[in-house]
């Protein structure tokens, strides 16, 4: 380059400005075959690491789907469980039981939870990013460790397992994901809309729930769905809080059935029909969670092209 710069310096001044841009579309040149190469290099990292990370995702489901579709029909869903070893159960009992526990989860941890959130979104000082620790530390503690403090607190001492104690359990899991996740859709609003309403003489609630809660509506449904679809299939905290029952009961005080617990005590059953209703289970557990998840980010993108 060096050369061909002498070179051009030599030259008069009109070839000197010619040789100039020559010698510059010559270094572009270069440099967008550089820069293109290196393109296609990081694009194709990126599309190997997609495949890993979707790899266990896709056996997992193709295994499930194979071992579980098996059982599916419509006396499957809508029958109660019969005895080990007799083929013709179904598992309404832990349906209505999961829906019961989760429901009432939800009804415990999304109003807390976006309480929280709204007080850490207008908040600042020592208090508010105590509550952010204890949130972020909350979100690592293992799940078992949250069903043995349920087990602690609602079932020893009243010596009686119920699905109360397993939506306890489950609420104080799905906490920590709805105050970080409310959290960060209501930052999103922009601060300068806060201040405008209160600017215009609304009070603090009507700005909170005008402005704030109505610009953060896309981030709280998809953070609050996802927070119920992780709660909906942990099988530790209900293990050791809501017993499981083989009978059809909807009541909330005594002990309930629930879909990983079916799949959990079925599954290490020797029968092959208790094996069988334990895939068929996972396979109803996992396409909930999938259409809770999809649903999710449908009622996220229409939210936000609406609040547009």
């Amino acid at each position: 380059m060096s050369s061909s710069l002498g070179h051009a310096l030599a030259l008069p001044a009109p070839d000197i400005a010619a040789a100039r841009r020559e010698l510059v579309r010559q270094t572009a040149r270069r440099s967008l075959t550089r820069r293109r190469a290196a393109s296609r290099a990081i694009v194709v990292v990126c599309g190997l690491a997609v495949a890993v990370s979707l790899a266990p995702l896709a056996a997992l489901a193709t295994y499930t789907i194979a071992r579980g579709m098996h059982a599916l029909s419509v006396s499957f869903l809508t029958h109660a469980p019969t005895p080990p070893g007799i083929p013709g159960g179904g598992i309404s009992n832990a349906i209505v039981g999961s829906a019961i526990v989760v429901g009432l989860a939800t009804a415990m941890a999304v109003p807390t939870g976006m309480a929280v959130a709204l007080f850490l979104a207008e908040r600042r000082g020592p208090v508010a990013d105590a509550i952010r620790f204890a949130a972020d530390v909350l979100t690592g503690v293992p799940s078992i460790a949250i069903g043995i403090f349920a087990y602690a607190v609602l079932v020893e001492p009243f010596n009686h397992y119920s699905g109360l104690a397993g939506s306890f359990a489950l609420a104080v899991l799905m906490l920590p994901i709805i105050i970080r996740s409310n959290e960060a859709a209501m930052g999103a609003v922009p601060r300068d809309l806060w201040e405008a309403g209160l600017a215009l003489g609304a009070r603090r609630a009507r700005v909170v729930r005008s402005v704030v809660l109505r610009g953060s509506l896309p981030g709280l449904v998809t953070g609050n769905l996802l927070a119920i679809a992780r709660a909906v299939g942990e099988t530790a905290p209900v293990l050791v809080t809501i017993f499981g029952s083989t009978l059809f009961t909807a009541s909330p005080l005594g002990p309930l059935a629930a879909m990983p617990l079916t799949i959990y005590t079925d599954g290490t059953q020797p029968y092959p029909t208790a094996q069988q209703i334990a895939w068929g289970t996972a396979l109803v557990l996992l396409a909930f969670v999938l259409v809770l998840s999809i649903v999710a980010r449908v009622v996220a993108g229409r939210l936000n092209r609406r609040t547009r």
